[in-house]
């Protein structure tokens, strides 16, 4: 069993809920800045308008040489580039100030305008862009054109979108800094849990969750998942202490009785009846005091004690131990064993005995349930820098709906061979789990079984 990897740490709660806080700050504040930015702009526009209709209803006052008078004296106040104004005749013909032409689109209804195209021209002292204009009747017959540039409201513009951007900046990079930076202390915490944890579920029940001086609610969690651990922890050393009493005292009456039995069969006359159930009652005895030992092998195994004398070694000689082992045995049931390894393979760490102990119970169920004829296959791979051992053979295999369950104590598929008592599988279980190894099982290519045997490199415990 596998824990989720927290590497991904925007997967995390403080993390979303940062990044969220982030969000709605940058979303209200380009909400708030957009509000200020069209208050202000209506505002300017407002202005702007408002005063050049006060320019328009003084101007309206004069008439004749009063309101050419009026015009160059107000020039002389005007901003050069913002203001400007131009006199026509009836016919529209120029008669005094900067513009020579009425702008294109504007009405001559004596209202202010919005253009987006002022005035086409190169003289720097005349609006350009967008402006406010007017067209006005004059008393005496003509026209003055008034116009009023927007270059200040869209200077003001300008400076509030600045400012829209500099706020956005300035919150998003302390938004995404601060993000990173507080969700590591959590995030770092979470790891060292889930090294833990992944210790406790590949079966050391020793050990427990860290724990800080904070006392947060991680840590009240992992005061809580301690407490539960110490009650299980001693709950299952009383269970396997009372299974081990059991079948280490029930060994040595067995033993006994099998001797008297043996004694008995000697003395009874070979071939009767009552030697031939001498026979079947030894039989049975030898069968239950396998399954004592193979329950005691086990209980040995899952002491995780003996981890601290696994060594670094080469699995390429283990391999070829184990099929020069089981060669003639496989060729007495007239089976083809095959063993198919590279030039080199990643070292392993572990204990060799027991693998070899292990390889060598998936080795004997191969060559027990394939048929003669048959072939067994000991493959050795090289899996990203890590060995991977396989076992396979071109028997029935082992049904789809019980894979998960061959590991367990006592179990058997069905249809097995008699005198098997479903421990050989367990013992490889508890020595794989040990090793921190992976254990898989398949389908070979020949429609057989496929046992596989992940050596990856596990982290000390």
């Amino acid at each position: 069993m596998s824990l989720p990897n927290p590497s991904k740490g925007w997967r995390s709660s403080s993390s979303r809920l940062l990044a969220l806080y982030s969000f709605l700050f940058v979303a209200w504040s380009c909400i708030l800045m957009g509000v200020l930015y069209y208050e202000v702009s209506g505002y300017l526009g407002d202005l702007s308008r408002h005063s050049l209709m006060q320019r328009q209803h003084l101007f309206q006052r004069f008439n004749g040489a009063q309101l050419d008078e009026a015009l160059a004296t107000s020039m002389t106040f005007d901003m050069k580039g913002m203001d400007a104004y131009g006199l026509f005749d009836g016919q529209q013909r120029p008669l005094s100030g900067p513009l020579q032409q009425i702008p294109a689109g504007l009405p001559l209804d004596g209202r202010i305008h919005a253009l987006a195209n002022c005035i086409e021209s190169d003289d720097p002292k005349l609006p350009r862009g967008s402006c406010d204009a007017v067209a006005t009747h004059t008393q005496d017959g003509r026209w003055l054109v008034l116009v009023r540039d927007n270059g200040s409201l869209l200077g003001v513009t300008r400076i509030i979108l600045q400012a829209l951007l500099w706020a956005i900046s300035l919150t998003i990079i302390p938004g995404v800094a601060g993000w990173h930076l507080l969700r590591r202390r959590p995030l770092r915490r979470i790891r060292g849990i889930q090294a833990s944890a992944e210790a406790i579920v590949a079966g050391d029940l020793t050990h427990r969750l860290p724990l800080s001086n904070r006392r947060d609610e991680l840590d009240m969690l992992a005061a809580i998942v301690n407490a539960m651990l110490e009650r299980i922890e001693k709950l299952m050393n009383e269970v396997k202490g009372v299974c081990d009493n059991i079948a280490h005292d029930l060994r040595t009456p067995l033993t006994r009785l099998r001797a008297q039995l043996y004694r008995i069969k000697q003395q009874t006359d070979e071939g009767s009846p009552q030697a031939l159930q001498l026979d079947e009652v030894i039989s049975e005895t030898d069968t239950l005091m396998a399954r004592f030992r193979g329950l005691l092998r086990i209980s040995e195994l899952e002491d995780r004690q003996r981890r601290s004398g696994f060594l670094v070694f080469d699995p390429l000689p283990l391999l070829q131990e184990l099929h020069d082992f089981y060669l003639p045995l496989a060729e007495e049931g007239q089976l083809e064993l095959l063993l198919q390894v590279p030039e080199s393979l990643p070292p392993i760490t572990g204990d060799r005995a027991l693998l070899f102990e292990a390889l060598a119970n998936l080795l004997s169920n191969s060559i027990k349930f394939t048929p003669s004829g048959g072939e067994v296959i000991l493959r050795g791979l090289d899996q990203a820098g890590s060995a991977r051992i396989e076992v396979l053979d071109s028997g029935p295999g082992i049904p789809e709906t019980e894979r998960a369950a061959v590991f367990q104590r006592f179990y058997r598929v069905d249809g097995g061979q008699q005198g098997s008592f479903g421990l050989g599988l367990s013992i490889v279980a508890a020595i794989v789990n040990l090793h921190g190894f992976g254990l898989e099982v398949g389908s070979s290519e020949r429609g057989g079984a496929r046992l596989t045997l992940e050596c990856r490199a596990q982290q000390p415990l």
